[in-house]
């Protein structure tokens, strides 16, 4: 006898390689494009928050713009080293959640996952206004219909992720390559000039800088640096988005966060430098970058680039968003904190429902906006500093608990950052919270209650289904099927022969009522049933009232307490339209009784479905 043999690791030359879902994930420029757009487009407002602050103290507070910076890079370049960290210690990805499940507790890690679900929601629609506010600029004529321009963007960002992430990432790598170019040149020509070459973006508008000028106090540089820190949104998208990406993911992930702390970093310093050189004042109805791009390049095509570029990866940077949130809910589904639907993956290695949830709650926030950005703005980035705190807090304990080669440089650095994070989140809570920040201050106890109701909720399920135990053997009970009729067809037939294959016993049950009509009908059935002799009893139900589900209920009860040792199964058979829209024509008969008999009995439920073909 001969045996063949074929080894696990070859493949027929005439078939494929099995699909490992790869190909759908993130390269590190691929996942640089998908995942940094929140932090790149930070630049269009994160120097012109730092310089709105400092214009209180006038002139003289403007000065400090290119410090203030500095000391954000700075933090940026902690963040970036850190979560270079967490990417290596945690490759399933979920950030900050991740660290505090793991070295600070469950209670921490929810406050953690809270904050950046709260973020990650309201970077969209802050992405998504701002950018339809770019557009409205250039074109007033379109300001009355912005809400409307919200959530066509919001309908297409979401439409792109549901192809897939690697779709996603293509669909945003021009956008990302164009806006950073963009500044990039705009940077690099304006240090070579010592004036600035147009100022007609700005001439004709009102300036924002203060009269009575104050002095530069602790409080107020306090103030810009947090207000400055929005422009850090979004690093630690790629550490919540590992799994993401192509094998090997942590040296992908890393390169990417890299690359993206990298850009950052040289784009705000070199806006910061630029603002000082050129000596700019904010002024109302003129961005900050408008009037670099306008000093830098002149008013001419370039400038119409950048203010384009800009205009785009506004509105796409709710990309962000969509590549970390997904994966952040798939965690806290897996930990029993969310509905389990949310760590189901579709073709393509879609989080579908996450995506679906992000955009309906985005839409919402839109629609309550009204569009409007500034409704929104002051409840954004305060849930990302919570999350970098806690992320760096749990490092800490991660580095003090490993105490590898240099454990204590990287415990230091970790501890600088949370100690810098943590005023910020407190300065930036404290300066905005009437202006809206306490719905954040309320939404996020609320929503660690919300995943803990969950989880108390799965809990209790798995202790009454015995989950971790081994449970009985098997045994078989005497069983009775009981198949409700209305009338004598081929459904009946198939109804009853499924019936025969599950129980030792077959009961037809037909509830009758006292109208005339339905005495004629109900006649005229167990005439045909006794001409038809199935060999299966037709039971009548009698009730006064028109209802349906209530007696065959009724029945199945007393049939659980007449024979105690037998499992009660009732079969109810429906019809399935070859059309979607034929459902409307039917009767939903069966949703009715398999309502009642779930509501009031504990008899099995089995819903036959009859194909028409």
């Amino acid at each position: 006898m001969t045996v063949l043999t074929v080894q696990p690791d070859e493949t027929p030359a005439d078939e494929e390689p099995p699909d490992t879902g790869e190909r759908h994930r993130l390269t590190a420029l691929a996942g640089f494009a998908a995942l940094s757009l929140d932090a790149m487009a930070s630049v269009a407002y994160g120097p012109e928050a730092i310089v709105l602050v400092l214009a209180a103290a006038g002139a003289h507070g403007l000065g400090f713009t290119l410090p203030v910076t500095l000391a954000i890079a700075a933090l940026l370049a902690v963040l970036v080293a850190s979560y270079r960290q967490v990417i290596a210690a945690f490759p399933d990805g979920g950030g900050s959640y991740a660290v505090a499940k793991t070295h600070l507790g469950a209670r921490t890690s929810l406050v953690a996952a809270a904050s950046l679900v709260l973020d990650y929601v309201l970077n969209v629609a802050v992405a998504v206004t701002a950018g339809v506010a770019a557009l409205t600029s250039a074109f007033p004529r379109l300001y009355d219909d912005r809400l409307w321009l919200c959530l066509a963007v919001l309908v297409l960002v979401t439409g792109v992720n549901l192809r897939g992430i690697v779709e996603s990432a293509r669909a945003f790598v021009v956008p990302t390559v164009v806006f950073v170019g963009s500044i990039l040149v705009l940077i690099a020509v304006g240090l070579f000039r010592s004036a600035p070459v147009s100022t007609a973006t700005a001439d004709g508008h009102a300036s924002a800088l203060a009269d009575n000028a104050t002095s530069v106090g602790t409080l107020l540089l306090l103030k810009a640096f947090a207000s400055g820190c929005s422009a850090l949104t979004g690093v630690e998208a790629i550490a919540n988005a590992v799994p993401s990406f192509r094998a090997p993911r942590v040296k992908r992930a890393q390169r990417a966060e890299v690359a993206l702390g990298a850009v950052l970093g040289v784009m705000l310093i070199g806006l910061s430098v630029l603002i000082s050189r050129f000596h700019l004042q904010p002024v109302q109805g003129v961005t900050v970058l408008a009037q670099l791009a306008d000093a830098s390049l002149g008013h001419n095509w370039a400038f119409y680039v950048i203010q384009f570029a800009t205009m785009i990866l506004l509105a796409l940077s709710a990309n962000t968003s969509f590549g970390g949130l997904p994966v952040l809910l798939k965690l806290l589904a897996r930990d029993n904190y969310l509905p389990h639907v949310f760590a189901l993956k579709a073709d393509r290695q879609v989080h579908r429902h996450g995506v679906l949830a992000l955009a309906a709650v985005s839409a919402a926030l839109l629609v309550f906006s009204g569009g409007d950005t500034n409704t929104l703005v002051p409840l954004f980035a305060i849930g990302v500093f919570v999350g970098f705190t806690v992320a760096q807090v749990g490092m800490v304990r991660h580095w003090r608990g490993e105490r590898g080669p240099g454990w204590r440089g990287k415990a230091v650095l970790n501890g600088f950052g949370a100690l810098l994070t943590g005023v910020a989140a407190i300065v930036v809570t404290a300066t905005k919270f009437e202006e809206g920040a306490w719905l954040i201050v309320i939404a996020l106890p609320l929503l660690v209650l919300a995943f803990e109701t969950v989880h108390r909720a799965y809990a209790h399920i798995g202790e009454r289904l015995g989950l971790g135990r081994i449970p009985e053997p098997p045994h078989r009970d005497r069983s009775v099927v009981i198949v409700p009729v209305s009338s004598l067809t081929r459904l009946t037939s198939e109804a009853l022969t499924a019936a025969a294959s599950l129980g030792d016993e077959v009961r037809a049950v037909t509830v009758c009522y006292p109208d005339p009509e339905d005495r004629a009908h109900l006649h005229a059935l167990e005439h045909a049933w006794a001409e038809w002799n199935p060999g299966v009893p037709l039971v009548r139900l009698t009730c006064e009232r028109r209802t349906l589900g209530r007696p065959i209920a009724a029945y199945v009860r007393e049939v659980s307490a007449t024979e105690p040792d037998t499992r009660v199964t009732v079969l109810i058979a429906e019809v399935e339209p070859v059309r979607l829209w034929q459902r409307l024509l039917q009767n939903q008969r069966g949703a009715v009784v398999a309502h009642a008999v779930r509501r009031d009995t504990d008899a099995v439920i089995c819903r036959l479905r009859f194909r028409l073909f």
